[in-house]
């Protein structure tokens, strides 16, 4: 039998047609998986007439809505590629994704009207989208269709399936430590292997009520929710994240798990509400994407809810480790034992497995890893090998097999659960006129995780700060901006000129301005 992710929504639609298959907070829709199949299939049908056919790129600017999930499974059965854009990224980040993903056809929200018509202007980054389509109850402008009035006049009949096993689902762009980013290919193959390990390892149910509250151009909502479809759980779709309507959402939808980075869980802490909501029913958080402070676990465990520490990557389609709330606390600082179809090492930089204790780089097998980075062979290489991914992320393994995650060797910040790469923002800092060097870290931040700090060393006598953040403004997402700005004389490096960021972290301790 073939496997196509699209065909997980058909499935289900056949077995559980009135069980309720999704929630939107924003537009308060209700859609049973019958209901759900039937939109998913105009969209398609929609999209076959407008020429989309297998391999076709298709991106999607949309916020956490129906539009977004509708079209993924669309796409998925047709067998175009998904292109999930970052709506937090700006309009020279976005046309880069567009021109280097080749895609043909844009799905964009309503609200990115004004950011559409900046990427149509650009004639050479964008040339290659022939199909311009807004969702939402809005007058398209010049050059763009109406994806709802397309949508409702096409066929709801199921589409010829046109992609299976092996073939491309979806480029997921991650920042490269170029400054580049890198577009991690996953097939549907790999996209279903992660539904089966999350539902063999996980505390899943049939009938569960989960709640997406990433946005949904992240592996850690958009696995979550096709993971939903597969073990027929109900996916509460959140439009935007907001921690007091968070706590209002668990009790009125009946929640039984959900997925939010510890950042998200501080703010529902610090936001109270829970005190007045009932949350019997929420069984578990899964929270991943920078370590889950032990106090943290502590807190939702006397709320008597349990907090599931997840590492994963965009690379491995969401699964590598995870860990129980009881290991948690025996365990502090682990993020677990790897998932149940998923192998991870901890090796020297021969390639040995090491020791238990003893620290070196997280590589993982399975799989649900990418088939690799779209047009970028070179890292493909580098990151694959031999069946391991080489993650780039320093842990040690303790007797017991649990992993204790010690640090990045590729220097990324996490700031709010996004991954922000160092060499991005020092490539626009470079640009500023005044600047002569820099080299950007992350600074411990109780509100983000971590922030960055960007170390300037000046060109020009009289430079601000101000000026440095300002120049960032507009060419990089506002989670990548630096938070602060010290200068120094001399950016210290090693003899082969590598920064020697440890020293800028230890001069530089942090932590930074909230």
């Amino acid at each position: 039998m073939t496997n196509n992710l699209g065909l997980f929504l058909t499935k289900r639609a056949h077995l559980s047609p009135d069980l309720e298959g999704f929630v939107g907070t924003g537009s308060g829709l209700r859609l049973s998986f019958s209901e759900l199949n039937r939109r998913s299939n105009r969209t398609a049908n929609m999209l076959t007439g407008l020429g989309v056919k297998k391999g076709d790129r298709v991106a999607l600017l949309l916020m956490n809505d129906i539009e977004f999930v509708e079209s993924f499974f669309a796409i998925a059965k047709l067998g175009g590629v998904v292109v999930p854009l970052n709506w937090r990224l700006v309009g020279d980040e976005l046309a880069f994704i567009l021109d280097d993903s080749g895609a043909s056809t844009l799905i964009f929200g309503h609200e990115f009207a004004e950011l559409s018509a900046d990427l149509q202007a650009r004639t050479r980054e964008c040339r290659g989208i022939k199909n311009w389509l807004v969702a939402g109850d809005v007058a398209p402008a010049a050059g763009v269709s109406s994806y709802k009035a397309l949508c409702e006049a096409a066929s709801d009949e199921e589409p010829r399936t046109g992609a299976a096993d092996a073939d491309e689902l979806y480029i997921m762009y991650t920042s490269g430590t170029t400054g580049l980013p890198k577009g991690a290919v996953h097939t549907h193959d790999s996209a279903m292997w992660a539904c089966i390990t999350i539902n063999a390892t996980a505390d899943t149910h049939y009938g569960d009520r989960y709640l997406v509250a990433l946005p949904l151009f992240h592996v850690g909502a958009l696995t979550p929710m096709v993971a939903n479809v597969y073990g027929g759980a109900t996916s509460i779709v959140m439009y935007q994240f907001d921690p007091v309507r968070a706590w209002e959402i668990v009790e009125e939808e009946r929640l039984s798990s959900m997925l939010a980075v510890p950042a998200m869980l501080n703010f529902m802490l610090q936001a109270g509400g829970h005190d007045k909501v009932d949350h019997s029913r929420l069984r578990w958080v899964m929270s991943g994407a920078a370590p889950v402070p032990v106090t943290l676990i502590e807190a939702y465990a006397e709320l008597g809810i349990e907090i599931h520490q997840v590492y994963g990557l965009t690379e491995t389609c969401g699964p590598a480790c995870l860990i129980s709330p009881e290991d948690a606390i025996r365990k502090a600082g682990s993020t677990g034992k790897p998932f149940f179809h998923t192998e991870v090492r901890v090796i020297d930089d021969s390639g040995a497995e090491l020791p238990a204790g003893e620290m070196g780089e997280v590589i993982i097998s399975g799989r649900h890893l990418m088939k690799g980075y779209w047009n970028r062979p070179d890292a493909t290489a580098e990151a694959l090998r031999d069946g391991w991914l080489h993650s780039g992320d320093l842990a040690s393994m303790d007797g017991d097999g649990f992993v204790y995650i010690q640090d990045r060797k590729k220097d990324m910040i996490i700031s709010g659960g996004e991954n922000v790469y160092p060499a991005e923002i020092e490539n626009v800092i470079l640009s500023h006129p005044e600047v002569r060097d820099v080299a950007v870290v992350g600074l411990p931040s109780e509100k983000w995780g971590e922030s960055p700090l960007a170390v300037v060393v000046a060109g020009a006598e009289g430079l601000a700060a101000e000026s440095v953040i300002e120049h960032c403004k507009g060419r990089l997402a506002r989670f990548k901006l630096p938070r602060t700005v010290e200068f120094v004389d001399e950016i210290p490096r090693n003899p082969t000129g590598k920064i020697l960021k440890r020293v800028l972290r230890e001069r530089f301790p942090g932590p930074a301005p909230e």
